[in-house]
């Protein structure tokens, strides 16, 4: 234990007396450590000093004629002390004169513990004492390291050694520690639900929000307990940069110091070993997934189910969908670990596969979350099929894979087959390439409502909205039924193609369509 100024006082061998009262100084004052014994005569020491140490004086710069003494000076010297983070001050008695009863009054008003030392006690000696007992502290820390991290090798060698040796550094430390895995659920903790809530949530978000931006980092949380007092939380993440694998989290612990800090990077290489291992494990079972996948969507169902029902369980039952999802480069990893949580949590009744460069997922109808939360998480646009039988699996890639496409002109999000279905054919006209052709066939109608400042184009949309009804139109847009009839056969001569012709109008609807 590093020494401090109630270590001091508690020395027979030094013989000092507290001269400050206990109870008008800081909480903590006489337990805070003390790296360092400085004595000095100068009137402002202060420049010289480091927050911490024990300031020791004869009192010279105070003079022996008691007579002169003068309070503001003893007041002024100490404010400059209490401003430098001085732990405390001692004087040495009868060398010069006796404790001023000036100095003791104001160390009471600044909170600064005052000690007086004996004339038989020298300096050297209250000096030799703090090195003393801070270089027993540094052995004995050190010791106290090797010895953890000998435990915490020895834990990493047992069946679930990572989780042994998340055990062993909580109980090494004294505080709670979890592991949040890369798909930003927490994986492990010990002592399990020793962190409640909201400081766990706090913390997982916190993980979460480290592992999108996919860099090598620590940070420190101060999060709330139950009982809403702050903990400083420590994170760290696990694994190289682009390819994080996790973030280790570290309660406040008062043995997180430079001896803490190796038994935690000790774990931390642990840890990531164990991690960078999973990987490999879990990139041959992606392999396997695709291959299967391969195999259901060729129409061979029989051979993934049994496969599927050994690895991880059974295959969805039917009906199913299938959603499909865009691969994020930087979180491929991160993704599959995501779903394979997802498997466990739904005992394998939830399959998944890497086609190329999307991801293929196949739920049970009345479970189809998993597209809204891999479009959230992942910031990613996902499509998703109808429902049917595991058997049409090929039909149904088809259908979310076209679902996916239209999702992509929106950018993140899910997009739902049925929804792009129940508009229609001609609704797939909307893609880029007919965007072209439809913008040039409407572009007389633009053109023209934009030097007259007309609605041409917005009388001509409503017009076959209605079916070609000119009444119909007329009381929508309020105007007469021969004012519409007159726009008409203006849209008519600037397109140059008469409308009264079912091919000529679902022509132009389309090409309608296809701007939006």
């Amino acid at each position: 234990m590093k020494p401090t100024v109630r270590t001091l006082l508690d020395r027979d061998d030094l013989a000092l007396t507290l001269r400050t009262d206990e109870a008008v100084l800081p909480e903590g004052a006489l337990d805070a450590p003390v790296p360092w014994v400085h004595s000095s005569d100068l009137a402002d020491p202060a420049p010289f000093l480091e927050p911490g140490q024990v300031l020791l004086t004869t009192g010279t710069q105070f003079g022996a004629d008691t007579e002169h003494d003068d309070p503001a000076g003893f007041d002024a010297y100490v404010a400059r002390l209490r401003e430098a983070g001085i732990a405390a001050l001692g004087f040495g008695t009868e060398v010069i004169r006796s404790t001023p009863e000036l100095l003791v009054d104001a160390c009471a008003r600044h909170g600064l513990p005052l000690i007086e030392v004996p004339y038989r006690v020298p300096f050297i000696r209250i000096a030799r004492t703090i090195a003393d007992l801070n270089a027993a502290d540094a052995n004995a820390r050190q010791a106290w390291a090797l010895q953890a991290q000998r435990a915490i090798s020895l834990a990493a060698l047992r069946p679930d050694g990572l989780g042994a040796t998340l055990t062993e550094l909580s109980h090494r430390l004294g505080t709670w520690v979890g592991l949040v895995d890369a798909a930003g659920a927490l994986d492990r903790e010990a002592p399990v639900g020793g962190l409640g809530q909201p400081a766990l949530g706090e913390v997982v978000g916190e993980a979460r929000s480290m592992l999108r931006r996919g860099q090598r980092a620590s940070r420190t949380l101060e999060a709330g307990d139950s009982v809403g007092r702050p903990q400083r939380m420590t994170l760290q993440t696990l694994g190289a940069g682009g390819a994080l694998r996790g973030v280790l989290v570290i309660g406040e612990s008062p043995e997180l110091d430079a001896a803490g800090r190796e038994v935690v990077n000790a774990v931390i290489a642990l840890a990531g070993l164990a991690l960078e291992q999973n990987r490999d494990l879990d990139r041959a079972r992606g392999h396997l997934r695709s291959g299967l996948l391969r195999s259901m969507l060729a129409g061979d169902v029989e051979l993934a189910a049994g496969v599927s029902a050994e690895m991880w369980g059974p295959l969805p039952h039917d009906p199913v969908r299938v959603a499909v999802a865009d691969l994020p480069t930087e979180h491929v990893d991160r993704m599959a670990e995501f779903l394979e949580l997802r498997v466990d949590e739904k005992d394998g009744r939830l399959f998944f596969g890497r086609d190329g460069e999307t991801v293929v997922v196949v739920a049970e109808d009345a479970d189809t979350r998993v597209a809204d939360e891999l479009a959230a998480e992942f910031d990613v646009p996902v499509g998703v099929s109808d429902a049917a039988s595991v058997t049409e699996l090929a039909r149904l890639h088809e259908q979310a894979t076209r679902a996916l496409e239209r999702a992509r002109e929106t950018g993140a999000g899910v997009t739902w087959f049925d929804d792009i279905s129940r508009q229609g054919v001609l609704a797939f006209l909307a893609r880029t390439d007919a965007r072209a052709v439809a913008r040039a066939t409407l572009e007389p109608l633009i053109d023209y409502d934009r030097e007259n400042g007309t609605g041409l184009l917005e009388t001509t949309r409503t017009w076959l909205e209605h079916g070609g009804q000119f009444d119909a139109t007329a009381q929508e847009l309020g105007v007469h039924r021969h004012t519409v009839r007159s726009r008409i056969a203006l849209a008519e001569k600037l397109l140059g193609r008469d409308l009264s012709g079912f091919h000529a109008r679902a022509d132009l609807w389309a090409a309608l369509l296809a701007t939006e």
